[in-house]
């Protein structure tokens, strides 16, 4: 049989150059581990304690908008505590890379600055990614120079014949969503130390020590 990985992607920062930070998170599967029991899992107990199921989003579920409007704060904790005891439970692995929107000049040089970190990454594990035969990256063309580095490194490193860039949405893969939590967790970790983590941060994840006890600690046992 035919051994397939999975890249799935999430960032964050916006295109105006706005955020202080941009972050770029990948998650590696290997789709011969099979996740299905574990996702039932997680389903069922959000079932069990009465929240709905809907695509994991952390910016909205820390804020209370979108899918968790009329949840109370309770709610939306108990959904962050579910969905990471989800993600460590998965047998997927992660890389993320923080950059300082002021250090570039433009997003030009932002984009190739990814296009190295990715590549790096991938030469640093290359006889892993070469022993599978397909290598399928999962983006939801949200920007224009994420889907650029993605092209740029993923595609000329593992050769452009196994790279297939395939379009996703929060609601389709639940991976795609543990893309999302873990760029989440590696955003507040960059806040936390720049004491710049907020009152939301604080009701979430507790003070920096709580934190990185908890949190960061148990997200980093998945980082490559």
């Amino acid at each position: 049989m035919a051994k397939e990985l999975s890249i799935f992607v999430d960032e964050s920062g916006d295109r105006g150059g706005k955020a202080r930070y941009y972050l770029l998170t990948l998650v590696f599967h290997n789709q011969s581990d099979d996740i299905v029991r574990e996702i039932m899992s997680y389903e069922r107990r959000l079932a069990d304690s009465n929240l709905p199921d809907v695509a994991f989003h952390s910016e909205p579920l820390l804020n209370g908008h979108k899918d968790y409007e009329g949840l109370t704060i309770e709610q939306r904790k108990k959904m962050l505590v579910l969905f990471s005891a989800l993600v460590r439970r998965l047998p997927v692995r992660y890389a993320s890379f923080v950059y300082r929107r002021s250090e570039f000049e433009d997003l030009a040089k932002l984009t190739a600055r990814m296009k190295r970190d990715i590549s790096n990454l991938l030469f640093d594990y290359l006889p892993a990614f070469q022993s599978f035969d397909d290598v399928k990256v999962y983006y939801d063309d949200g920007q224009d120079i994420v889907r650029q580095a993605l092209d740029r490194s993923i595609g000329f490193v593992l050769s452009k014949g196994v790279v297939e860039r395939r379009k996703t949405s929060m609601a389709d893969y639940r991976l795609e969503q543990v893309a999302d939590y873990l760029c989440t967790i590696e955003l507040a970790a960059v806040k936390y130390d720049a004491k710049e983590n907020g009152e939301t941060y604080n009701k979430f994840f507790g003070g920096p020590g709580s934190f990185k006890k908890n949190w960061l600690k148990q997200a980093r046992r998945m980082a490559l």
